[in-house]
């Protein structure tokens, strides 16, 4: 069993910040990949930002604005968020692409959602 939990979500002014975290639990042997994917009301899951083997990447929309990083030891990945706008309102799911036993296949499993509201 593997369990992504995510936290910091929340309300903010436009032009605020949040900082969101995932920590990784459970049957885990290697993690390739770790990401933040975001679903707005009556639109599609996109992507946010990626991070893998210290690569990253992030969608145009959140590009100088957002920061994706990861700490290996404690299977946590962070988005710092900055400069936030009312469009960046959505619930933001983590995602770890990972090995979970040495013999097992790559997956990928995902956090439960946190809500983040841009609004003044």
């Amino acid at each position: 069993q593997v369990q992504l939990v995510e936290s910091g979500g929340g309300l903010v002014q436009p032009g605020g910040s949040l900082r969101l975290s995932c920590a990784a639990s459970g049957r885990i042997f290697s993690i390739h990949t770790m990401g933040w994917y975001r679903q707005a009301p009556g639109k599609e899951r996109e992507s946010v930002a990626l991070i893998s083997s210290g690569n990253t990447n992030y969608a145009d929309s959140v590009k100088g604005r957002f920061t994706i990083s990861r700490d290996n030891a404690k299977n946590t990945v962070y988005l710092q968020m900055n400069s936030l706008k009312p469009e960046d309102t959505a619930v933001y799911y983590c995602s770890a692409y990972l090995q979970p036993t040495y013999s097992g296949y790559l997956n990928n499993y995902w956090g439960q959602g946190t809500q983040v509201t841009v609004s003044s």
